[in-house]
C-alpha cells in the first residue's frame, strides 16, 4: 500500500480537541477535497504542493512511527489534508497489533471502512467561514463506518457569530456526539507572529457567548500548540 504523505513528525502534544495534552506522533497525509479559505496546513492540501510529499509504504511509515516514538505506544493521529481520502487501514492495524492508539480527523465528506477501526474519530464539519458546504448524507455515512471506533467526536471551528450559530444547529442534528469548540486562526503563515491577544479575545468572545446563551453541551478549548509555537509546522 502506497500512501501519499506531507509529513510525519512527534512525539508532540496533540493541540487541540478532544485528546488534548496526549503525547502523539502526527502522520499528515497530502491531499484534501476541500479548499477551506483559512486552512492551516496548505502544504498537505493544495496539489501544487505535491511535489515535497512522500510516495511511501505502509511499513515505511510504520517505521518511522515507531523510530520516533522510541517503540514505545502512544496515540498516532491520522491528520492532512483529509487523510480520508487514502487507506489507513493496514497502517492502524500495525500499530494496534503493537498497543499503539490511532486517531483521524477528517471533515465528514468521505467514509473509509478503516474508520471503525480507531480509538478516536473525530469529525470536523466546516462552518461558513470556510467556504466550504457540508454533504449530510457524507456525514452521516462516515459516522455510520465508524460506528465500530472507541469514541465518535465533533469539532468545530468558530470565526464569527455566523459560525457559531451553523455550529448550534449542526450540534441540534447530533445531539449524541459530544462538541468541541476552538476560536478560529486567521494567521496561517508559518513565518508570520500569531496575534496572541486576538486569539484571546476570540476565546474570550466565544465563551461569554455560549455561557449567556445557556449553551452548556459544548467544551471550549484554545489551539494549545499554537499557544506554545505558533504557526510553526512539525510541533
Amino acid at each position: 500500500m502506497t500512501l501519499r504523505i506531507a509529513e510525519i513528525f512527534g512525539p508532540t502534544i496533540q493541540g487541540e480537541g478532544v485528546l488534548i495534552g496526549e503525547p502523539t506522533v502526527f502522520v499528515r497525509a497530502g491531499g484534501c477535497d476541500y479548499r477551506c479559505s483559512w486552512c492551516d496546513s496548505l502544504h498537505a492540501v493544495d496539489s501544487e504542493n505535491r511535489h515535497s510529499w512522500a510516495a511511501m509504504q505502509t511499513e515505511a511509515v510504520w517505521e518511522e512511527v515507531q523510530r520516533l516514538s522510541g517503540g514505545q505506544p502512544l496515540t498516532v493521529s491520522l491528520s492532512g489534508g483529509n487523510p480520508a481520502i487514502q487507506d489507513f487501514g493496514p497502517l492502524i492495524g500495525l500499530g494496534r497489533a503493537a498497543g499503539y492508539r490511532f486517531a483521524c480527523e477528517t471533515q465528514g465528506s468521505l467514509a473509509r471502512p478503516w474508520f471503525a477501526a480507531l480509538d478516536t474519530l473525530v469529525l470536523s464539519p466546516k462552518p461558513p467561514s470556510s467556504g466550504e458546504k457540508v454533504d449530510w448524507e457524507a456525514f452521516d455515512a462516515c459516522r455510520q463506518a465508524g460506528a465500530g471506533a472507541r469514541q465518535q467526536v465533533m469539532k468545530i471551528v468558530i470565526f464569527d457569530q455566523a459560525d457559531y450559530d451553523w455550529a448550534r444547529e449542526v450540534h441540534s442534528r447530533h445531539p449524541d456526539l459530544p462538541l468541541y469548540l476552538q476560536p478560529g486562526n486567521p494567521e496561517v503563515d508559518p513565518t508570520v507572529p500569531v496575534d496572541l491577544q486576538a486569539l484571546a479575545d476570540r476565546l474570550r468572545w466565544l465563551t461569554e457567548k455560549a455561557m449567556a446563551d445557556r449553551w452548556f453541551a459544548a467544551r471550549i478549548l484554545p489551539q494549545l500548540h499554537v499557544l506554545i509555537w505558533g504557526n510553526k509546522r512539525g510541533v
